[in-house]
């Protein structure tokens, strides 16, 4: 892997995780009310949250086998949010963010399974 694709794969480690963290944390407060709309308990809310700040944690430590984990993880979340964003019939600005995300752990996971394949 060339040193580029390592270092762009390292700051959208980094982008992903400080996204996360700031979403979960620093906009706690917006988390709650947007939940509140999809009609979810509070305990799932905060489990999500746990959930995903720990699969963040996970993503950026340098074990490839915490970062699949941790990427999956968020993939997984991510394709829940977007269902959710469907059935709530929420407008595509307020998808955006998922499919972001998204998108980010999908090019993390490739790159970091083809750093395994390369090595």
């Amino acid at each position: 892997m060339s040193i580029y694709i390592s270092a762009l794969l390292t700051m959208c480690k980094v982008i992903l995780s400080t996204s996360l963290f700031y979403v979960w944390v620093v906009r706690y407060k917006n988390i709650t009310e947007e939940f509140k709309g999809y009609n979810y308990p509070h305990w799932f809310r905060d489990f999500t949250g746990i959930l995903m700040l720990s699969f963040s944690a996970m993503i950026i430590k340098n074990e490839t086998e915490l970062i699949i984990l941790g990427c999956l993880g968020v993939i997984i979340q991510m394709l829940g949010a977007l269902w959710t964003h469907y059935m709530v019939q929420n407008p595509l600005r307020k998808t955006i963010p998922a499919f972001a995300v998204l998108g980010l752990c999908l090019f993390i996971l490739y790159f970091t399974i083809d750093l395994i394949i390369l090595t």
